[in-house]
């Protein structure tokens, strides 16, 4: 019997037409079933379904699904693109110029009789040497004249309380704009103020469960310190950076007002803090002498710099790549973070208490003594110095006896009054500006004009306040500034001025040519 030939699993060929290579015709596949397209067999059911469906609904449906399709279209239409809002926005803003061109200009147009071609084409050059103007003065290629334009304060003028706090307050900062500020005191307090309304809301501590789950170490002893030295807050306004004699930073989220991480690595009290110029990057100095750099957006540590011989007291940021420190070894320290190098500007004050960038150039600094420094980039000591810039308080003008003799460091002191209340003891300045502002425990804040080319600074007003005045901002747009005034110093409790106030105190300025201030 013949073996059986293996059958092949083969399936055989499909037919071909008249030419080889070619793929069946659409004719041909269309007599198959099976190769009808999918679309088709469902709308054939479709089909069937619409028949034997009833006609009104079937409308009342369609028409429907008309009006659904017109709606989408319309808020399609309506929501508005990135680029559209951005040209919306300048619209906007360039109007808002012109409109302080036309009330600045007003009284002199009526005097002034032009032709049309030169009426019509000046609002437009106005508004174009605003614009350029503020270009420069962001760039720090030309100084904003502010301090005269300052108009001399009333009689009914002066400070006035805008939030209250138990303790001494300790440290004050405004947000970009100028319409928030915040505040913390030694008793831990901190708060969140509106500038035009005064509405206060406090920053409520979380337990020391939750703060350990944010990455912060054991406390020392059996309470962890909320004794807060130092805030910060970033120029988006989103984060609040506070330290204090706990050794750590906390970093709050200022629209929940709630806690969110906390940094360690200092050795000792974190006496202050300052968030660099429209970046994230927050540098925090310390009692341990150095100066320590973080991310709060990724919330990491980034670098520490060290070259101070003595306790940090005071920084400022005038951007992500400028820090300005001052320590009490007798040194302020230029830091520029990129290239990894410092300058060092000597003292001859004993110890440098506060400093405050005037602009990229020039940095103002007060010290222990009494005296006011003005400092440039291009000389080691100070260009100009005011001694006695705050005049200590008579011994009849204070209160009680141990105010006539005061503690300092545990020994009674010879004098008839503590040198303390003389002490610079905070500055500021509206960077870019000629205007700049200083305080002690004299009873007032003074502000001051700084001259151009490092010519030196003229005091323009006192404004009476009480107390120790251990913080100081001033409004970008230079129409107020705020002092966070206590009993106490900030740093200690050498000195006490029982009639004063714990709180934040406010002070507008009126100022001439308003519309000027971008």
């Amino acid at each position: 019997m013949a073996p059986r030939g293996n059958r092949s699993n083969k399936r055989p060929p499909p037919p071909r037409g008249k030419g080889k290579g070619k793929r069946p015709s659409a004719a041909s596949a269309g007599d198959d079933p099976f190769f009808e397209a999918e679309p088709k067999r469902r709308r054939a059911r479709a089909d069937e379904d619409i028949e034997s469906g009833d006609s009104d609904d079937d409308g009342l449906a369609l028409s429907g699904a008309a009006v659904g399709e017109d709606g989408e279209e319309e808020e399609k239409e309506n929501e508005e693109t990135a680029g559209e809002k951005k040209l919306r926005m300048t619209k906007e803003y360039l109007a808002r110029i012109e409109e302080a061109v036309k009330r600045s200009k007003g009284d002199s147009d009526d005097d002034e009789v032009d032709s049309d071609e030169d009426s019509d084409d000046a609002p437009g050059r106005r508004v174009a040497e605003l614009l350029k103007k503020k270009q420069l003065v962001e760039s720090g290629r030309q100084r904003l004249s502010l301090a005269a334009r300052v108009l001399p304060p009333g009689e009914q003028d002066g400070f006035t309380f805008i939030a209250k706090h138990r303790q001494p307050v300790t440290a004050v900062a405004l947000s970009k704009d100028s319409d928030r500020g915040f505040s913390a005191s030694k008793d831990g307090v901190i708060m969140h103020w509106d500038v035009e309304t005064g509405k206060c809301e406090k920053y409520l501590w979380p337990s020391e469960k939750v703060l350990v789950s944010h990455h912060a170490k054991a406390p020392l002893s059996k309470k962890r310190s909320q004794h807060v030295l130092a805030l910060a807050v970033s120029s988006d306004g989103r984060y609040l950076a506070t330290g204090g004699m706990d050794r750590h930073i906390h970093l709050w989220d200022v629209r929940s007002r709630e806690h969110i991480q906390a940094f360690s690595g200092h050795r000792g009290p974190v006496s202050c803090l300052a968030f660099g110029l429209d970046s994230p990057e927050l540098f925090s100095g310390s009692y341990d002498r150095s100066i320590m750099q973080w991310n709060a957006e990724d919330r990491t540590y980034m670098h520490c710099l060290y070259g101070h011989q003595g306790e940090i007291l005071t920084t400022d940021a005038l951007s992500k790549d400028r820090l300005l420190t001052v320590a009490r070894d007798r040194t302020m320290h230029l830091w520029k973070i990129p290239e990894e190098s410092q300058l060092v500007f000597r003292a001859p004050a004993v110890s440098l208490e506060c400093c405050c960038f005037i602009d990229d150039k020039e940095y103002l600094s007060g010290s222990d003594d009494g005296s006011l420094e003005l400092w440039s980039v291009m000389r080691k000591k100070p260009t100009h110095i005011i001694k006695n810039a705050h005049p200590a308080l008579t011994p009849s003008s204070l209160d009680s006896a141990d105010e006539k003799l005061p503690k300092e460091n545990g020994t009674c002191k010879s004098e008839s009054f503590s040198s303390a209340h003389s002490w610079v003891s905070a500055v500021a300045s509206r960077k870019g500006s000629d205007l700049a502002a200083s305080g002690a425990a004299n009873g007032v804040v003074r502000l001051w004009t700084i001259q151009p080319d490092s010519k030196g600074m003229q005091p323009l007003f006192d404004l009476p306040l009480d107390g120790f005045v251990n913080s100081l901002a001033i409004a970008k747009s230079g129409r107020f500034i705020v002092a966070g005034v206590g009993r106490e110093p900030r740093l200690g409790r050498w000195g006490r001025v029982a009639a004063a106030n714990n709180g934040v105190a406010i002070h507008w300025l009126s100022l001439q040519d308003d519309s000027e201030v971008l």
